[in-house]
Parts: C-alpha cells; structure tokens; sequence
C-alpha cells in the first residue's frame, strides 16, 4: 500500500513540477511573442498552488505511512479492515494523481489558449504595420505626384514667360529696325533733295547778277540780295 501510495505521490509531484515549468515556458513566449506587454511572473502564484497541494499530499502520505505501521501489528479482522482502509486511502490517492493530472492538462490549455491569443494579436500587428507601411507609401506616391505636378507647372510658367520675353524683345527689335529704316528713308530724302537742289542750283551758277535779277524781274520776285540769295530765291520758285 505505502509503495502503491508513494508512486501515486511521485506521478502527482511531477505533474505538478511539469505544470509549473510549461507555464512558465509559456508566460515567457507569450510576452516575447507581443512587443510592449509587461513581464508578469507566474511562477511564484503557481509555485504557491502547486507547494499547497504537494503538502497536502505529503500529509495524506505521512497518514498512510502510520496507518501502514499500525496494520502490520494487527491481525485477523482488524487486519482486514486496515487493508479495506488502505484501498480506500489508494484509491484517495490515485484519485489525486488524477486531480493533478487534470490541473496539468487545464494548465497546458490555458496555456496553449494564451500562446494562440498571442499569435493572433502578433498577426493583428503585423496587418496593421503592413496598412501603415501601404499608407505611407500611397501618401508619398501622392506627394510625389503632386511635386512633379507643381515642377510642370513651374516649367510652363518659366515657359510663358521666357517666351513672353523673347516676343517683346524681338517686337523691341522691330520697332528699332523700323525707326533705322525710317531714319535712313529720311536721310535717303534729305540726301536727294539735297542733290535736287544742287542740280537745280546748277542752271544758275554761271549766271551774273544783271542776269540773276532778270530772271527774278520777269518772275516777279525781288531782285535783293546777293548772287546766292538770288539763286535760292529762283530754286525755290522752280520748286513750286
């Protein structure tokens, strides 16, 4: 009985040893695995639940031990009853074995559950960075649109305008080419007139003044003055 109860302490006392290292594997990947959650020790709560129960087992050993050295001085009937009340304290204690086993398998669980939980919340994140990351790159494929956009349109109005500039410098140009062709029209009829008038002035160079006067007498135009005078004076009147 006391070998039957001490394998079923030792399977309760390594399921509870195994239950309290998975959940504390566990506790740490699920805070690695979510960046920013604070580090919560589990440890010592179920250290304290699970030391509850392995005294509470090692009381009930220490009652099956007595009760093991008080059967083997009994005999007979009495000794009978002891063996039906070490089945019955067997029994107990297989029965906690499988209460421990289950505090084990709902341990892993929970535990299992928290790791899944952590995952999706990973995934959450990992969407969510992905959303952002394509919003940033929308927001600059806009910006860089809108850039490009304003450069075009900076590029037509330095077009206008250097385009602006050049027709008034060239309208400029014209107005000067045709002020220099009005001038030189004008020289150009100065100098003819000029030659005019010398031509004209010829058909009364060798002329005296008796002459001059003459001509002037019969036009009836004064006659005073001297021979240049008398001769612009007989120009001008051709002239008419």
């Amino acid at each position: 009985m006391t070998r039957h109860y001490r394998a079923a302490a030792g399977r309760a006392r390594n399921a509870a040893e195994k239950t309290v290292g998975f959940w504390t594997r566990g506790a740490r990947a699920t805070a690695d695995l979510v960046p920013g959650v604070p580090r919560v020790d589990l440890v010592p709560a179920v250290e304290r639940y699970f030391d509850l129960v392995q005294r509470t087992v090692d009381i009930n050993h220490r009652l099956a031990v007595r009760w093991a050295q008080a059967v083997g001085a009994l005999s007979g009937v009495v000794r009978e009853k002891a063996q039906s009340t070490g089945d019955l304290v067997r029994e107990k204690a297989e029965a906690a074995d499988n209460v421990m086993r289950e505090q084990a398998e709902k341990a892993q669980q929970a535990v299992l559950e928290q790791a899944e939980k952590a995952e999706q919340a990973e995934k959450g994140l990992a969407q969510a960075a992905r959303e952002q990351a394509e919003k940033a790159k929308q927001a600059a494929r806009e910006q860089a649109a809108r850039e490009q956009a304003q450069r075009a349109e900076q590029a037509k109005q330095a077009a206008r305008e250097q385009a602006a500039r050049e027709q008034a410098q060239r309208a400029e140009q014209a107005k000067q080419a045709e002020q220099e062709l009005a001038r030189q029209a004008r020289q150009a009829e100065r100098e003819q007139a000029g030659r005019a008038h010398k031509r004209a002035r010829e058909r009364y160079e060798g002329l005296t003044k008796a002459e001059l006067s003459d001509q002037l007498a019969k036009r009836e135009l004064p006659k005073t003055g001297n021979v240049d005078a008398l001769i612009e004076r007989l120009v001008t009147s051709d002239s008419k």
